[in-house]
């Protein structure tokens, strides 16, 4: 296929060409027409680098990037939640008694209600899980730690006529074993917090030390971790905790015991050093625990019931495990 002759741009001087200028021969410029205005030329007295405004730009997008997120209102909201939060712990342990037992039983319901919406798909026996639960810590305050195991194995007949009462068997093992573990996991932690509060003369005493301690294991392991962090600790369940972390988190959590030992006469440095330690190591394994289930879910936070704090099982994950250890420790160390 031929294509017609290019034609040509003449001025108005003659029929020959218009010479082109290499500085002007830019796309878009028409030959035979003047330039509005010459290439500008940089001043020699002022550095070019000064003339270029540098823009970052989002690739595909072409426009300029967004700054980035501010982190000091999200910690604010923190702490505005944390503080009214400490107040009511302190407040509900230091009432103790009843009081103290209908706010486990609220926290445990809360718990259970966050693993269930969680795994959902498996169907298990929320009421039955409550109500039991209701009966373990009942069982716990007004009686001893036998009554409060015999509450739990107690709720096994229960929950076997509302699994019959299904349509379908069809998953009646994976509901039963989903509600079973909450009660272990969730249920039976507050019972003990319960037995904890009721020693004798030095309960609440013990209970504010375990919290104490636990609270400073995570907060020295985030602290040492943004500081000294390098090597992960466990990155396929948390990539943000660190080697760094855990061992500044167990310093921290063991001499938060043991300082508050320093009050308590009752209690010598060496047995608050020595339940610290436990206490210390303890914490972050109830830690990674919430995290691995959290990481299998998908599932970001737990709960919104504490608002940018996560729910029941993102605050109180370490206690779970600590708070047991707590109580056989006092057992075994105080009494």
């Amino acid at each position: 296929m031929d294509f017609p002759p290019r034609q040509r741009t003449r001025t108005s001087r003659g029929d020959s060409p218009m010479r082109v200028p290499r500085e002007f021969d830019e796309p878009g410029w028409v030959e035979g027409e003047e330039p509005l205005e010459p290439p500008h030329e940089p001043d020699p007295g002022t550095p070019e680098e000064t003339q270029i405004e540098y823009v970052e730009v989002v690739p595909g997008l072409g426009a300029p990037a967004p700054p980035p997120p501010r982190r000091r209102s999200e910690t604010l909201m923190r702490v505005l939640w944390a503080i009214p939060l400490a107040i009511m712990a302190i407040t509900v342990v230091a009432i103790g008694g009843e009081v103290f037992a209908i706010a486990m039983v609220l926290f445990a319901a809360a718990g259970l209600t966050e693993l269930f919406a969680m795994t959902a798909r498996a169907r298990p026996f929320q009421l039955v899980a409550i109500a039991a639960s209701t009966g373990m810590i009942a069982a716990a305050h007004f009686g001893d730690s036998f009554h409060m195991v015999l509450a739990g194995v107690a709720f096994f007949p229960v929950m076997f006529f509302a699994m019959v009462r299904r349509e379908s068997l069809h998953g009646v093992t994976w509901s039963a074993a989903i509600t079973v573990f909450g009660l272990i996991w969730i249920a039976l932690p507050f019972a003990h917090a319960v037995l904890l509060r009721d020693l004798p003369l030095h309960g609440g005493a013990l209970l504010v030390n375990v919290l104490v301690a636990t609270i400073a294991t995570d907060t020295f392991a985030y602290i040492g971790g943004r500081m000294f962090g390098r090597r992960q600790l466990a990155p396929a369940i948390s990539p943000n905790k660190t080697v760094e972390g855990l061992v500044l988190g167990f310093i921290g959590g063991t001499m938060a015991f043991w300082f508050a030992g320093l009050y308590q006469d009752w209690l010598s440095g060496t047995d608050a050093l020595l339940m610290g330690l436990a206490i210390a190591a303890i914490a972050p394994i109830g830690d990674l625990f919430e995290s691995a289930l959290k990481r299998d879910l998908d599932v970001k936070d737990s709960g919104r019931i504490f608002g940018p704090h996560g729910g029941v099982l993102d605050r109180l994950d370490g206690v779970l495990f600590t708070v047991v250890a707590g109580y056989y420790l006092s057992l075994a160390i105080v009494y």
